[in-house]
């Protein structure tokens, strides 16, 4: 493959397979997944591994429950033993999983679930009475007998379709059972973060997977939001010039726009969040089966169909779950949901199976978010430059460019063997790993065909690429490899704007994480 071909049709992607987001990630992106929180996917990374020595392995993260406070004890997150979490890979191109990691949780007391009791009481009148609290002393890698609560999972690799393939439990070198650390309960109970740190990677097991000569990695526990996004004011109907404060639309010559919003951390709202991130790594050759090695991949959560609660419910018995299997989260790409699909149709996005997207099409060939924009923006932009811009949004219909790009992917670069169109991560596992020091958080667009949208990593900042994409950068030279060059897309004259540097100055790279499994980096105490 040439390296120009794959550089012009990478960059042709960056940023479009999220196809009409502003910035925000899938936390609470759908009405009825509101009312479902541990089931909540909030964001899904799929890169080629970067951690060194570990080349040849590609690394999938799908991160649930949104916006955990870390002080929100007693109970914290647990995972909902009655749903099925998924990460589901297709590598032939038909839009139905080829392989499926399959999560089931069991949460679990000491003591047969009765828990730990104290004597309580003077001499002759002493009662056993179970504590409230999750904990009751110092806990460590090493001596873990002072927790109350424990929560385990079960890991299985489904071959084939999900409902029908055959399904094969994994195991670790010492059971059949993985565990799940606590949350960061805060440092008394931890020590301080050097021991939550070491309490923590205890739970990162190694486990085989048939008929693979590697062996394969996971990790399933609370870490740091990595998204980075000025979440509150996004949706407040965009409640800030979302422009760098030191770009003049046109010129670039650094004489600052007046409104525009300075790029600092203080912008992220997620930034003193929690999530819980369920993290496996295998080997590339373990799934790319007999495709092209471009992979498609998405994470999903279920529940049975029907829920009978219990009017006298216990620990081990809140409720009665039965029926069949079903979906109610779906995460591939990231923004998808909440600002591309129309807010009658988001549970049904949440619910469709991704060969069946070809229903939501109209979304992406006439894309609505520009147009907000353009209802937002257009008299303040012309007030302000002294402008008689007719629309700031792209004029270019049906957006072919983006449907392209979002539902099919490009031939020679993240295109899988067969083209269905379809809504997931897409990723090519023949693209060489960008070490974390070297890496552009602007991925693809900013000449790192390692990065978004080529999978996602969890430092490339898919709001800014998102931004600009939507509104009509591609109509413009992209520079790729210390050139510029027209990808034919369309042409400048179909976006008036397509050219600002569109922000929502929340900044967003790979030094905020880890350069190792699971990657992402350790949650914040929920008490110093």
């Amino acid at each position: 493959m040439q390296h120009s071909k794959l550089t012009k049709l990478a960059t042709t992607i960056c940023g479009v397979l999220v196809a009409g987001a502003v910035n925000a990630s899938s936390h609470r992106e759908a009405p009825n997944i509101t009312r479902l929180p541990t089931l909540d996917s909030t964001d899904f990374y799929a890169f080629n591994s970067y951690e060194a020595g570990r080349e040849d392995y590609v690394t999938l993260i799908a991160n649930y429950i949104p916006l955990q406070d870390a002080y929100g004890g007693p109970n914290y997150f647990a995972m909902d033993p009655a749903a099925v979490y998924s990460i589901h890979i297709d590598n032939d191109g038909d839009a139905i999983e080829d392989l499926t990691f399959q999560f089931e949780f069991e949460s679990m007391l000491p003591n047969s679930n009765e828990g730990v009791a104290l004597m309580i009481g003077p001499e002759g009148d002493q009662r056993s009475v179970k504590v409230p609290l999750k904990n009751i002393g110092g806990i460590t890698a090493a001596n873990q007998s002072a927790a109350n609560f424990s929560e385990s999972y079960t890991l299985t690799l489904v071959s084939g379709a999900q409902g029908t393939g055959t399904s094969t439990p994994l195991s670790n070198s010492m059971s059949d059972t993985f565990g799940k650390p606590l949350d960061y309960i805060g440092n008394k109970t931890f020590t301080n973060g050097n021991t939550y740190e070491e309490y923590a990677n205890s739970f990162i097991y190694n486990f085989a997977i048939p008929g693979c000569e590697g062996m394969g990695k996971v990790f399933v526990g609370q870490r740091k939001d990595p998204f980075v996004v000025n979440l509150g004011k996004t949706f407040d109907l965009v409640n800030y010039v979302p422009v760098e404060g030191d770009s003049v639309p046109g010129n670039g010559d650094g004489n600052g726009f007046p409104g525009g919003i300075t790029q600092h951390s203080m912008n992220d709202d997620l930034g003193d969040k929690n999530v819980t991130a369920i993290a496996v790594e295998v080997p590339k050759a373990c799934v790319i089966g007999d495709g092209n090695g471009s992979i498609g991949a998405w994470t999903t959560a279920s529940l049975p169909q029907a829920r009978i609660l219990n009017p006298n419910a216990s620990f081990a018995n809140t409720e009665v779950n039965g029926g069949a299997l079903t979906q109610v989260s779906r995460l591939g790409s990231p923004l998808v949901n909440e600002l591309v699909i129309g807010l009658s149709d988001k549970d049904k996005f949440s619910s469709a199976h991704p060969k069946d997207d070809g229903q939501f099409a109209n979304y992406v060939t006439h894309p609505s978010l520009p147009e907000l924009l353009n209802i937002l923006f257009k008299d303040a932009v012309n007030t302000t430059l002294g402008t008689e811009i007719p629309t700031l949004a792209p004029t270019n219909f049906p957006r072919v460019d983006l449907v392209t790009a979002f539902l099919t992917g490009f031939e020679g670069v993240n295109q899988l063997a067969t083209v269905t169109p379809s809504e997931m991560l897409r990723l090519n596992t023949g693209i060489p790993a960008t070490a974390a020091a070297e890496q552009s958080a602007f991925g693809v667009a900013g000449d790192d065909l390692a990065g978004f949208p080529n999978g996602r990593r969890p430092g490339d900042d898919v709001v800014d690429i998102a931004l600009r994409v939507v509104m009509g950068r591609l109509c413009y030279p992209i520079p790729v490899a210390g050139t510029n060059t027209d990808l034919g897309l369309c042409a400048p004259e179909d976006a008036s704007v397509g050219n600002v540097p569109f922000t929502d100055g929340a900044p967003s790279d790979a030094t905020m994480m880890m350069s190792r499994f699971p990657y992402l980096a350790m949650p914040i105490a929920g008490s110093e």
